[in-house]
């Protein structure tokens, strides 16, 4: 009923730029807070940033100063722009929502996740 679909992925070299994506489309109430996550290899996830639906944001201190998240609220998309990066930033980077919708019925808050996308820094 609700997909989650991200762009903005690519190889880039060290102090580079990238800016990905992630448009919500189907059939919701609401969207509440929006996050991006990555994945290395042989890592484990870990919670980039976070954008709540008042405006206010996080961000792990990996990225601090580097990495800015934002929203559109009339297309329901969600932005995450990425400077200075460095090859430990490299993963396959996935953003997630808390949406407002109706399930079998019954409304409640979901969380659905992107299909991910790959960011690649290197020389």
């Amino acid at each position: 009923q609700v997909q989650l679909v991200e762009s903005g992925g690519g190889l880039v070299q060290p102090g580079g730029s990238l800016r990905l994506s992630c448009a919500a489309s189907g059939t919701f109430i609401s969207i509440n807070d929006m996050d991006w996550y990555r994945q290395a290899p042989g890592k484990q996830r870990e919670l980039v940033t976070t954008i709540t639906n008042s405006g206010g944001t996080n961000y792990a201190d990996s990225v601090k100063g580097r990495f800015t998240i934002s929203r559109d609220t009339a297309k329901n998309t969600v932005y995450l722009q990425m400077n200075s990066l460095k090859p430990e930033d490299t993963a396959v980077y996935y953003c997630h929502a808390e949406i407002r919708m109706k399930v079998a019925f019954r409304e409640g808050t979901y969380s659905y996740w992107g299909q991910g996308t790959q960011v690649t820094v290197s020389s």
